[in-house]
């Protein structure tokens, strides 16, 4: 973000795209028995994290990330599924194919949603509003799944308005609109601004967006450091951050929860042998490499705690990692309490490019545009 907007930047016209409740949708399209179910797919019964949950669950509070042994007490009708990730790729490629009939421009978040720039779009339609009728409509028809979408002249405000009208909705943030609506939002609601931020923003007196913007950058900079910026200028609807098709991971993860605790390194190396060959596969299929590494542990009594290292270079194969991650593991033993979860994590990615030196990019030119959204 810069020191200022500027007045010469072409208007954009972006759409965010979020699937609803993606995949315990998938998992209810495919068993008609599970249809009209609260349903939360991962985990177990017993043990286990909530990675998705179907509008049925979330009447009750369940949500992503949650114990499923808390998602049981809260829904005790609740049906556990086990995750098909294989079948929600494919169907994200399905999806992602048909935002390729509109723009080169797709920027993926996850499996479930994207950012599209359809300023100059291929079918040559003026609306962004239309442009995400049909895309909202194709993804229907041809994956019986249902999509909500926001439309917007910039990222924030357009992840803002996707969430308005959820599930199966479209909500548009029109220029005039923008820094009202801005105004209205708790910062709590703000994607970019966590539980932990937002609750610090509530301590000095920052309650809602209005409250944001009465804070002098100054301020906001001491507070929030290099974020203050981005903060100061969302809370004018401003952010000129483009879409960016070739976006590369932040970092390649992988975890799993064990249905008995763990008390011995032996049983913990062998464990994170496992994760850790799994982000090897992945950073090989995608050519990427990383350069810091991140051991996850989580206690029988929920407690979790992360270790890292950070190497000059790229780590060069999966000895390399799992030689880090052994050595991060040694560090937390002998454990006081059983270990019910163990995550290795790779960041500070880099894609063949950057690994051999080329930092050329293209950067497209664009004209201003009247904004019809």
């Amino acid at each position: 973000m810069s020191d200022s907007p500027d007045p010469a930047a072409p208007i954009r016209k972006i759409i965010h795209v979020d699937m609803d409740a993606f995949y315990a949708s998938v998992e209810q399209r495919d068993n008609p028995e599970l249809r009209g179910r609260p349903v939360a797919v991962g985990g177990s019964r017993e043990r286990g994290v909530v990675a998705a949950a179907s509008y049925e669950a979330r009447k009750f509070g369940v949500r992503s990330a949650m114990p499923s042994v808390t998602a049981r007490r809260k829904c005790p009708e609740l049906v556990f599924v086990k995750p098909r990730f294989d079948a929600y790729r494919a169907i994200s490629m399905q999806i992602r194919a048909i935002f390729a009939d509109y723009t080169p421009l797709i920027e993926p978040l996850s499996l479930d949603e994207a950012y599209l720039d359809v300023t100059q779009n291929l079918k040559g339609i003026p609306s962004a509003t239309q442009i995400a009728e049909e895309i909202r409509a194709r993804i229907r028809a041809e994956t019986q799944l249902t999509a909500s979408a926001g439309v917007s002249y910039n990222k924030f405000l357009a992840k803002l308005a996707s969430d308005q009208n959820k599930p199966d909705g479209l909500f548009v943030i029109t220029p005039r609109m923008g820094p009202g609506f801005v105004e209205s939002l708790p910062v709590g609601r703000f994607h970019g601004i966590g539980p932990a931020t937002a609750a610090k923003m509530n301590r000095l007196g920052i309650e809602t967006g209005a409250d944001l913007r009465e804070r002098p950058l100054p301020f906001l900079q001491q507070h929030f450091g290099k974020a203050g910026r981005f903060y100061y200028w969302i809370a004018r609807g401003v952010d000129d951050r483009p879409v960016q098709p070739d976006r590369i991971r932040k970092s390649v993860g992988a975890e799993d929860t064990f249905a008995a605790d763990l008390f011995s390194l032996q049983e913990a190396q062998a464990e994170v042998a496992k994760v850790g060959e799994k982000v090897w596969r992945y950073c090989e299929k995608h050519n990427i490499r990383g350069r810091t590494v991140t051991l996850k542990v989580k206690y029988a009594d929920f407690q979790q705690i992360t270790r890292s290292r950070t190497q000059h270079i790229p780590i060069a194969d999966a000895a390399d990692l799992l030689g880090i991650a052994n050595d991060l593991l040694a560090g937390v033993f002998p454990t006081p309490k059983g270990i019910r979860l163990l995550g290795v994590t790779l960041s500070s990615l880099e894609g063949p490019s950057e690994r051999h030196g080329d930092s050329e990019r293209d950067e497209g030119s664009a004209r201003q545009l009247t904004l019809t959204l």
